[in-house]
């Protein structure tokens, strides 16, 4: 991939954006074309290792994979092009042409988002490579959490322009993403195969849980970070008794049903396995606009909560309340997408991000255990969670009645979570909304489009046109 890929305003990139404790990410200078002098010391690398993990969040010098504003964001386009949310006339129309699967290598697409994973790629194989002459006493920690984030950014992109293991057939032998593992920012590599990128992921990240830290300072991956990021790859993969493995190792517990509120609120870091803090005096990304401005009575909201989902909630889901809350945009009562909104009395969208829950471990587990045949441990694992979100859980399906619970419990926790769109796709589903509208009661104006096929091509996003131009190998998806 060539140089102007990566290179995009390099000079002056803020390594952290935290507090400088020395518990959290500080904030630095980094080059992003370091010379040998820039990696010599212990802390060369640490603030090394900080400005790639920077890649993952909002900044205005470039786009994050986690940023609120670019149409292929982590945070919100798993959902927006899913069956979570509708359109809502009182905002902007943001990302509509994704919501509406009008994408295309002229638009709509999320560009952004590839190039923005490819530079924390860039950063982290600039960090292994000064690494290898390396022997300071944080150099296992280091290079395992530059391979984590390297995985990290290439399954992500993967699981939006290449087919999913489990999704079809012919996935694995089908294109995938280039897997970069060169420093070189001048390269033009071409794609590889779902089965190859996968099994490189996985190697990534076995090699990372290996020599990981347990524990990292705040903002960093951990060991328990890693192995629930490789359980979703394995679950991905349809190696079932590999993600139970790894979601084995995750031992932090999932949130209490007291806690979930507080959780989204930052009052609570219960069940929290990797997030990474926002604090309004250093980072304070508004990273909630990404879903709506403006207060819970004079709402802008971009999507509000589809009217299906948020009556999929049953009464005593505690789910629902943490979730989910009643606005009014333009008069009309909305059900606001609570995720992400603020703390306490507030509503300007500063919170931390939350990129991997314990909560997960214990749903892949079910799912996992479910494709193994083995019933009881799949119920077992999915009321870990069951019993931590009603007051009064249901329990004992078994067949496809259990298939379809441990599927809508997923649903429910992860709504507004970066993970509907990839659970439709790997499970070989259409996409399906009702032609409820954007109100709270279901009346108002509905999505322009409400049904995606199973096998559409759509699933597969195109490749922008700026990527293609720039990498002469880089082969376009069939149907754009």
């Amino acid at each position: 991939m060539k140089k102007v890929i990566y290179k995009m305003l390099v000079l002056s990139l803020v390594i952290g954006g935290f507090t400088s404790c020395d518990d959290e990410l500080d904030q630095l200078p980094f080059d992003e074309f370091a010379t040998d002098n820039a990696f010599v010391t212990s802390e060369d690398f640490e603030n090394a290792i900080r400005g790639t993990y920077s890649a993952l969040i909002d900044n205005p010098e470039f786009v994050a994979l986690y940023s609120s504003s670019d149409a292929g964001s982590m945070l919100s386009a798993p959902d927006v092009l899913s069956d979570n949310v509708t359109l809502s006339q009182s905002g902007r129309t943001t990302k509509s042409i994704l919501h509406n699967w009008r994408y295309t290598p002229a638009g709509g697409s999320v560009g952004g988002m590839y190039r923005g994973a490819y530079r924390l790629i860039f950063r982290a194989n600039q960090l292994l490579f000064y690494a290898e002459n390396y022997e300071g006493e944080n150099k296992a920690n280091i290079v395992a959490e530059a391979k984590a984030l390297r995985a990290l950014a290439h399954f992500n992109i993967v699981s939006y322009y290449g087919k999913i293991p489990t999704q079809s057939g012919d996935a694995n032998g089908s294109l995938g993403v280039a897997y970069v593992t060169e420093n070189n920012p001048e390269i033009e590599p071409a794609r590889e195969t779902v089965g190859v990128v996968y099994d490189k992921i996985v190697t990534d990240l076995t090699e990372a849980v290996a020599d990981i830290n347990d524990v990292n300072p705040a903002g960093r991956m951990g060991k328990e970070a890693v192995n629930l990021l490789l359980s979703r790859v394995y679950l991905y993969m349809g190696q079932w008794q590999n993600a139970i493995n790894a979601a084995n190792q995750v031992t932090t517990p999932v949130a209490p049903r007291a806690d979930v509120v507080g959780v989204w609120e930052d009052t609570s870091d219960s069940g929290l396995v990797f997030s990474i803090p926002n604090e309004s005096g250093t980072l304070g990304n508004n990273i909630g606009v990404t879903w709506s401005q403006g207060g819970i009575n004079s709402l802008v909201p971009e999507y509000v909560a589809s009217f299906e989902l948020t009556n999929l909630y049953a009464a005593d889901d505690i789910r629902k309340d943490a979730y989910i809350f009643l606005g009014v945009a333009d008069g009309d009562p909305v059900n606001g997408i609570k995720k992400l909104l603020g703390r306490p009395n507030n509503t300007d969208g500063i919170v931390d991000y939350k990129i991997f829950r314990a909560a997960e471990a214990q749903l892949n587990k079910a799912e996992a255990y479910y494709n193994l045949g083995n019933e009881s441990a799949a119920r077992t694992a999915l009321d870990a969670v069951r019993t931590r979100r009603y007051t009064t859980p249901p329990s004992g399906e078994t067949g496809t009645a259990l298939r379809d619970a441990i599927r809508l419990e997923r649903r429910l926790e992860f709504a507004f979570e970066y993970q509907r769109f990839f659970d439709l796709k790997r499970w070989g589903l259409s996409i399906t909304r009702t032609s409820d509208g954007d109100n709270a009661d279901g009346s108002g104006t509905p999505s322009e489009e409400l049904n995606l096929p199973a096998g559409s091509y759509k699933f597969q996003l195109p490749f922008d046109q700026i990527s293609i131009d720039k990498n002469p190998n880089l082969v376009q998806n069939p149907g754009y």
